[in-house]
Order: C-alpha cells, then sequence, then structure tokens
C-alpha cells in the first residue's frame, strides 16, 4: 500500500491509499480529508483513457509521435508556437513544459478560465491570498457561504460548518442554502453591490471594529465615502433584496467570530476583483481578519511562499481570449478549450487555421478529436509529482504508485524536446520536487505544511506594501444587462468542468411553464444555440443555468477578460429565449 495525494482542481487535494490491487480509498489519518474520496476517485479506473497516441486520427507508437512533434517544432517559427496549459491536473509538476517553450522563445497562455479575477483582487487588498482551511472555520459561530456550495465543490468543509449559523448568499437555492439558517437569493452579479450595503448599514449602525481599522487597515476614509456616496435604493436594487433580509444576517453575525468561504462565481464580471475586495472590506470594517474562526476564504494561492524552478520569463498571450489563429503550432495540455473557453463559435474557428494542434492529456475531449497530433499523458498514480493545496494547508507527496509504457509523463516529455533542441536539462525529478518542499514547509504532527499557516493567517499583518489592508475606493460595473435571462455557471457533483461525467440540460426556472426535454433557443450577442431544458424549482425567475462543462455551454458566453486577472467573465451576459417550433 502506498500513499499519495488528488491531483485534480479543487479544494479538498484528498490524501489517498492506493492498494496493491490498484484501487483507491481515503486515507482516514490525514487531518482534512478523513478518509471520503469524491464520485471522480471512487470511480477513477473506471474513466476512458487516451492510450495510444495518434497522428491525424491513426495510432502510432510513442517514439513516432515524440520524433513528429519534434519535426514539427522545427517546422514553424517560435513566435508563431503556442502553449496553453489548463488545470486538469494541479501537481507542481505539470508547469514543466513552461520551461522548454521559454528556451524555445515561444509563447504560452496566460491568465485563467477561474478565479484570478477575484485573486486579483484580494491581493490588491490583503498583499496575499491565504487559504481559510477548515481547521480555522470550525472555531467560527456564523459561517457565510457566499458563492459557494461545498457539498459539491469543497466537501471536506462540510464537517467544519456542523454546528454553526449558517448564512447563504446564492442565486441558487443549492443543498447548503437549504439547510442555511438564512439564504439571500441575490441577483446575479448583485454581490459587490450587496457587500457595500452591508458595509453602509454596518456604519450607520456603529457596528465597525475601531481598533482593528485604525490599527491594521489604510483607505478607510475613502472607502466610506465610496459606501455612502450611492443612493441606498440603487444598491438594494442590484442585490434584489430587502433592507430586512440584511438587518437579519447583520443581527446574526453581530459580536460573532464569523468565517466567509467565497466562490468563484461571485467574480465571473469585468469587475471581478473588486468584487472580492469588497467583501473582504466588509470583512474588515468589522475586524476580521487574522483571528481564531474568522476571516474571507477563496481559492487561495497554493504556491505563496515556495520557491518553484518553473516560473520562466516568456512571451504571453492572455489565455481566456486566446486567439489560436495568430499560431502555427498549438501545443494544448490539460485543457480543453473548444468546450472550457467562452465563445465556443470563435474558438473552433481560430483552431481550426492553426497548421499543427497537439493535444497531451489523459482523456478524450472535444479539443482531442481535433487535434493533429495526440499524446497520452500519464496519470497521477503514474509518475512523481507534489500537490500544495488552494484550500488547507497541507502538502501532499505524490510518489510514483504505478506503470504504464502507454503515456509519457510532463516532466520526462520536457527532457527529451530539450535535450533534441540542445537547450539545458532538468535536474532529477525528484530533486526539483525536494526543492519545492524544502524551500517553505513545515511539519505539524507528521505531516507537511505550508509555513505561512504556523500561525492564523494574517495574524502577524498583511503583505501589502504597508502591512496593513488596504480599502477599495472605486470600481468600474461595465455589464451591459439588456436582455431577459441571466446564465449561470456552476459545478455539479459527478464532473469536474468538462471531465467526468457532464450534465447538458439548460435549467430553466418553474414560472416559464415548460416541460423535461422541451427544446429551446437561446440567443446572445456572441451567438445562438438550441438546448435541452430541465425545469427547476431551485432558480430565480431571472436565471438560467447550465453546469460547467454541459455540451454547448459556452456557445454564448463573451469572448472577454476582467478589468485585473486576466480571467474569462462567463457571467457577464443575459440571454433571450425563444421556444422552438
Amino acid at each position: 500500500m502506498q500513499k499519495t495525494t488528488c491531483p485534480l482542481d479543487c479544494f479538498d487535494g484528498c490524501s489517498i491509499l492506493v492498494n496493491e490491487d490498484g484501487s483507491l480509498r481515503g486515507d482516514k489519518a490525514h487531518p482534512i480529508t478523513q478518509g471520503y474520496l469524491c464520485h471522480h476517485l471512487n470511480h477513477y479506473a473506471s474513466w476512458e483513457r487516451i492510450e495510444k497516441p495518434r497522428f491525424h486520427g491513426q495510432e502510432i507508437s510513442m517514439e513516432e509521435a515524440l520524433n513528429i512533434l519534434v519535426e514539427q517544432f522545427k517546422s514553424y517559427e517560435p513566435s508563431r508556437t503556442l502553449l496553453f496549459k489548463g488545470s486538469g491536473n494541479l501537481g507542481v509538476m505539470q508547469s514543466v513544459t513552461k520551461r522548454f517553450f521559454a528556451e524555445h522563445n515561444a509563447v504560452i497562455a496566460s491568465g485563467s478560465l477561474c478565479d484570478e479575477a477575484g485573486d486579483a483582487g484580494i491581493v490588491e487588498g490583503r498583499g496575499a491570498n491565504l487559504a481559510l482551511s477548515p481547521l480555522h472555520v470550525k472555531d467560527a459561530d456564523v459561517v457565510i457561504l457566499w458563492g459557494r456550495n461545498p457539498s459539491v465543490t469543497n466537501s471536506h468543509m462540510l464537517p467544519a460548518l456542523k454546528g454553526k449559523t449558517l448564512i447563504v448568499i446564492d442565486p441558487v437555492k443549492t443543498d447548503s442554502a437549504k439547510k442555511a439558517d438564512v439564504h439571500l437569493q441575490i441577483k446575479p452579479a448583485g454581490d459587490l453591490y450587496l457587500a457595500l450595503l452591508l458595509s453602509r448599514i454596518v456604519h450607520m449602525e456603529g457596528l465597525e471594529d475601531e481598533a482593528f481599522i485604525k490599527n491594521h487597515t489604510t483607505n478607510y476614509p475613502f472607502f466610506l465615502k465610496l459606501i455612502c456616496g450611492t443612493p441606498m435604493k440603487a444598491l438594494i436594487d442590484k442585490t434584489g433584496l430587502s433592507l430586512d433580509d440584511l438587518a437579519l444576517v447583520l443581527s446574526l453575525i453581530k459580536g460573532k467570530k464569523v468565517s466567509i468561504l467565497v466562490g468563484i462565481g461571485v467574480q465571473k464580471y469585468g469587475f471581478g476583483h473588486s468584487v472580492l475586495r469588497a467583501i473582504d472590506a466588509f470583512a474588515a470594517m468589522l475586524g476580521l481578519f487574522g483571528k481564531e474562526g474568522c476571516g474571507v476564504g477563496y481559492l487561495s494561492n497554493s504556491g505563496f511562499g515556495f520557491s518553484t524552478p518553473f516560473k520562466v520569463k516568456a512571451k504571453t498571450e492572455k489565455l481566456p481570449t486566446c486567439d489560436f489563429s495568430k499560431y502555427d503550432l498549438v501545443f494544448i495540455q490539460g485543457a480543453n478549450p473548444l468546450s472550457q473557453m467562452p465563445s465556443t463559435p470563435s474558438v473552433e474557428a481560430n483552431l481550426e487555421k492553426a497548421s499543427c494542434v497537439v493535444y497531451f492529456g489523459l482523456h478524450e475531449n472535444e479539443t482531442s478529436k481535433r487535434a493533429h497530433l495526440v499524446l497520452p499523458a500519464l496519470s497521477f498514480l503514474e509518475k512523481e509529482d507534489v500537490k500544495l493545496s488552494y484550500g488547507h494547508e497541507f502538502i501532499g507527496r505524490m510518489p510514483k504508485c504505478q506503470d504504464n509504457a502507454n503515456g509519457i509523463s510532463e516532466y520526462a516529455l520536457t527532457q527529451y524536446l530539450l535535450n533534441a533542441f540542445g537547450y539545458e536539462c532538468l535536474e532529477e525529478e525528484t530533486t526539483l520536487l525536494e526543492r519545492v518542499i524544502a524551500s517553505h514547509c513545515a511539519k505539524k504532527e507528521g505531516w507537511l505544511i505550508s509555513k505561512t499557516y504556523e500561525s492564523i493567517p494574517y495574524a502577524n499583518g498583511f503583505y501589502t506594501p504597508s502591512k496593513k489592508f488596504e480599502f477599495l475606493d472605486e470600481f468600474e460595473d461595465t455589464f451591459d444587462d439588456e436582455g431577459e435571462f441571466y446564465l449561470l455557471a456552476s459545478k455539479q457533483n459527478l464532473g469536474l468542468n468538462s471531465q467526468f461525467v457532464r450534465d447538458n440540460y439548460l435549467y430553466v426556472p418553474l414560472s416559464l411553464g415548460l416541460k423535461k426535454d422541451e427544446k429551446v433557443t437561446l440567443k446572445s450577442p456572441y451567438g445562438r444555440c438550441e438546448y435541452t431544458v430541465m425545469p427547476n424549482e431551485r432558480l430565480r425567475d431571472d436565471c438560467l443555468l447550465l453546469y460547467s462543462g454541459a455540451k454547448n455551454a459556452n456557445r454564448l458566453t463573451p469572448p472577454k477578460i476582467s478589468q485585473e486577472g486576466n480571467c474569462a467573465i462567463y457571467q457577464e451576459l443575459k440571454v433571450f429565449l425563444e421556444r422552438c417550433p
């Protein structure tokens, strides 16, 4: 039996025991994950994989595939060669491929389809984006789930919520919302305005933590000017809530230890960074940073404080709006842009113009089927790596547990390419990984943790130049919300973006009177598409929902990027709905 760590894009970073027969089970000894594994891991061996390399649809050997790959790199100018890397696997070693592309003077897609707008806002206010671990949240009196549904995205947070007063802010009546003491079914794109409104009432009622504000923050007078400069009615209208709703929330959190857990949906807009800054500002007014059981948690910077050998200087292109037509050779690693990038029609048209598309990954998807050259990757069980979690402080080793002669690891592929072009080769894999661990790890009761979490996050101050929390003083809302319905993008239990099991239904409110499996057409400024509907009582009357990874989920979404953070802004649109004849 061996111990390893789940590499998937998730808060939890589950500790796994690998039995001699290759089956997986949870590690009950782990302080966070405590023996539970999700659907993806419990069925891991059943997910079909790419077993053989292919070139123009024909299976070939790995040796042939690597020779073809080298010839393709030699055939095109480095300036017209692109690395597009996704987050199908979040192991540290997944970024090693950047070394070759940087040495080759190629272009690397930079940014995120996920969380970087929110991260940018947090860094502006706090200086660093640190995790709020379940081990901290368990000491809270009140937990606010702000656009976050732990039953789907963060199951190992659920034990920390037991016995807490639970407040959920979400346009969807999620499983968590159904169990909450209070559910604010907010209007989409209203989260920043809710944070400002709550802050204004805190100020009006004299609920601020004056000592914290005086000693640990800057820019507070300008924030007060911001929150008091907008009419209350305008703020309320943006949220779709009532003053009674807000009064109830404030009555529940007054004088309590409060943890706020924020999901990525709140920042899928042009001003996404400002949304997180506003939520942080509300928390700072209440003095919720650097204290037991308190704080604001988001997808943290898992690599904070660590030294990584794969930070490279290279030409970059913004990932969410990447124009593949500018490149002759497009190398796609652990990603599915034909499903997950905004504005699928333009992505399809642009990728079609690339002379050579290489797909390097585990599973078949829309992108692998369009690729000229397909390289099967090794799974996390078949190679060495390390996982730095964005949901807690624990570091997970990922030793090689199984053999597989059909695929190739990121390290081996990079080493092969560096050698083929005469570039400086990599150090031994274990040397690189151990150096990462040694750069910022401590031991806690036999487990590796990030040194950052030897005390409560921000207990010793913030990471800004001033060493203080810096309040928001302005924002720019560019959302033109003309249209009938907000189109929400959420996660679902059985899938992870376009991996594993997909749910292709368009979920619609009961008020539309549509029947299950009825066909409708949605139109946005960026396209139109037909969908099969599933009526659902969990939605506001002005909302529709497509789960991330659904077929055609991004045929209508905007090919735009956030003001900060180079992040996709999937939800900055409204759509029109027509019944199909």
